[in-house]
């Protein structure tokens, strides 16, 4: 095998990596806040995501033709400059992914992939390898624009219909409202998974593409390679099928208390938003549109509390997302280009192994997973249960509020026999 081959194939490898980072990352915007209302198990639930996210990802390739296109100057270099560029990049996108996980923060993807790309870019090219707004173009118009519009557009549709949804429902049995809600809300996360796989997985596929355009071994007028679009797709499905489960507890139970109503319009409007956005190939974060949908829909609902303090986090998780991972990009270039050869490549790829390791190894020390990803928000990711050890499902207010999913849901009996998904 040549270097040059192995270069490639660690460039395709860490970027389905971050493909997968980005399935169980992002597998709480789909079905955090149907687990949270017992409209489907935990375990149920993220395997019906993570099979959707599949489905998603063949269903259009026009984001995958945009990822790059207006943000960064790539076609300024060629070859293993390039490789180096785009590996880099991904490593800051996929770091930045495991550190808000564990934190159990609901950033960006998306934005955490550009900011690592533009961080390399920046190292290798300067200032001016960046598009920073240029017409309908540019980091500002394509990212920044976006951002601050994605989440406030969302939080308004959700907190309309939200409200809309209460003042129907108004005057009738709370129990058949919340059970025909539930059975909704199956259907609206279908929908959001659905479209997280449209989206999502195509911004993997152009990278790819571009890693292979970089090699030789593709031509920008090429189609996309059938065997790209199926690994990105298993890829973006096998994450998400995994559960990123502190995440879902934040978006579930941390920022809003939700019931099925409000469910149910948060994910009618997220699924409808990010559906948008794909057919437009525009490369919108679905993570910020769905925390505003969720927001928006705590926001209509009558005397719902809304935890300001936990958006506020999430919030500077947004700011510094691009950033940070635009630092990590830009120190991973650095290296490569101070080592130089397939040894940078080699070294940087070890470094990434020995990161992941490290958080996850961390992550274990307050440990989430369905069996208490419902229990009772305290204001951190895990909380502690009666014995003092990290998130128990005999936590107070649990088996009341299992009895209660039992005698008014459709598909909560497994949640409540066993305590998990």
């Amino acid at each position: 095998m040549s270097a040059e081959l192995l270069v490639l194939l660690i460039v395709v490898c860490t970027a389905l990596a971050f493909d997968f980072t980005n399935g169980f990352h992002d597998t709480a915007n789909a079905m955090a806040t149907s687990i949270a209302t017992g409209a489907l198990p935990p375990r149920r639930a993220v395997l019906l995501s993570g099979a959707l996210n599949l489905i998603g990802a063949f269903l259009s390739v026009a984001v995958a033709a945009t990822v790059t296109d207006g943000i960064v100057r790539l076609d300024e270099v060629s070859g293993k400059a390039l490789l180096d560029i785009v590996f880099a990049g991904l490593v800051g996108g996929i770091l930045w992914n495991l550190f808000t996980w564990l934190l159990g923060l609901p950033s960006s993807s998306s934005h955490a992939l550009f900011g690592g790309l533009i961080g390399a870019t920046v190292a290798a090219l300067g200032w001016n390898g960046v598009v920073w707004a240029a017409g309908d173009k540019g980091v500002l118009f394509k990212i920044i624009i976006p951002a601050l519009l994605a989440p406030v557009v969302a939080a308004l549709v959700a907190c309309l219909a939200s409200g809309l949804v209460y003042r129907i429902t108004r005057g009738s049995n709370a129990n058949t409202v919340e059970r025909g809600f539930r059975w909704g809300q199956i259907g609206s996360a279908s929908l959001v998974s659905l479209a997280h796989g449209t989206n999502d997985a195509q911004k993997t596929m152009g990278i790819i593409f571009l890693a292979l355009i970089a090699h030789g071994s593709a031509t920008a007028g090429d189609p996309l390679p059938l065997w790209v679009i199926t690994s990105c797709a298993i890829a973006i499905a096998a994450g998400t099928c995994l559960g990123g489960w502190r995440i879902i507890r934040t978006l579930g139970k941390g920022l809003v208390d939700i019931a099925p109503p409000q469910g149910f319009a948060a994910e009618a409007t997220s699924g409808a938003i990010i559906l948008t956005s794909a057919h437009f190939g525009l490369p919108l974060s679905t993570t910020q549109t769905v925390t505003g949908s969720i927001l928006g829909s705590g926001l209509g609902r009558p005397d719902a509390e809304v935890r300001w303090a936990v958006l506020g986090r999430m919030v500077v998780a947004w700011v510094l997302t691009l950033p940070m991972a635009g630092i990590v990009g830009a120190v991973c270039w650095a290296i490569l280009h101070g080592i130089g050869d397939t040894a940078g490549t080699l070294v940087v790829f070890g470094l990434l192994i020995a990161a992941a390791a490290l958080i996850w190894l961390r992550s274990r020390r307050t440990a989430v997973g369905s069996r208490n990803v419902n229990d009772e928000w305290q204001g951190t990711v895990a909380p502690p249960g009666p014995t003092g050890q990290p998130g128990t499902a005999a936590e107070s207010g649990s088996a009341e509020r299992r009895a209660a999913a039992v005698a008014s849901g459709p598909a909560e009996s497994e949640t409540a026999a066993n305590g998990t998904g």
